[in-house]
């Protein structure tokens, strides 16, 4: 028990003095997720959104895949990734892998399948009464539909953060990928993993605890927005 005190003790002290390798981690794990889930959003909350208020052929058959990717271990996520930019795979020429632009690509396989799913979920449970209710009194369907969008925008914005907190986490992919290179691809988690084997436990539980804290904004975050 005295061990993990005086490891707790040394991890305040590194946090409180700023470490510059904490801050280093932190700062690129922050990036990676923030352009990972930048570029999901992009595409997986017009896509949740489509879902919920469109029918069209093929939308149940979407609908099932995003819900089975969002079980998707990391992993696997990151051997697709790995697959298309290794040098035989089809982005090989890019040479992205080992780099934070590869951990990019996993985290967005993982993260894209979330956002959508979280956004259809939210936007299905408002759209038939506000729908419906527009068309009613003479909306059009545009007009509907941008009703729809303006009422559920706090609950697009809660699952975009919810999705940054779900590949801020994230460790196979970005080990897989990355290759945990100091100054490079390490991020909190791969450095947690790696620290913690090297014996350097303090410094582990220091990166450990930051990640608690940006996992409580996350959430605090999502929460405030639900309310809304």
């Amino acid at each position: 028990m005295g061990y993990f005190w005086d490891s707790l003790v040394q991890a305040v002290k590194l946090l409180i003095a700023f470490d510059p390798e904490v801050i280093e981690v932190l700062l690129l794990s922050l990036k990676i997720a923030g352009v990972s889930t930048l570029l999901a959003s992009i595409i997986g909350a017009p896509l949740g959104f489509i879902l919920a208020t469109k029918e069209f052929v093929g939308r149940k058959t979407i609908t099932s895949i995003l819900n089975t990717l969002l079980g998707m271990p990391t992993v696997v996520a990151g051997l697709i990734a790995y697959g298309l930019l290794s040098r035989r795979g089809i982005f090989g020429a890019l040479g992205l892998l080992f780099t934070w632009k590869a951990i990019v690509v996993g985290q967005f396989i993982v993260v894209m399948p979330v956002i959508a799913a979280l956004v259809l979920n939210a936007v299905r449970e408002l759209d038939a009464s506000y729908r419906l209710t527009a068309l009613s009194l003479g909306a059009s369907r545009w007009q509907a539909a941008a009703l729809v969008l303006l009422e559920s925008r706090y609950a697009i914005i809660g699952a975009i953060i919810a999705g940054f907190g779900r590949v801020v986490g994230e460790v196979g992919a970005s080990m897989m990928l990355g290759g945990n290179i100091r100054g490079a691809t390490r991020t909190l988690t791969t450095a947690i993993s790696l620290e913690t084997s090297k014996g350097e436990f303090a410094f582990a539980l220091a990166l450990g605890l930051i990640l608690m804290l940006v996992f409580f904004v996350i959430n605090s975050s999502v929460n405030y927005l639900r309310e809304r």
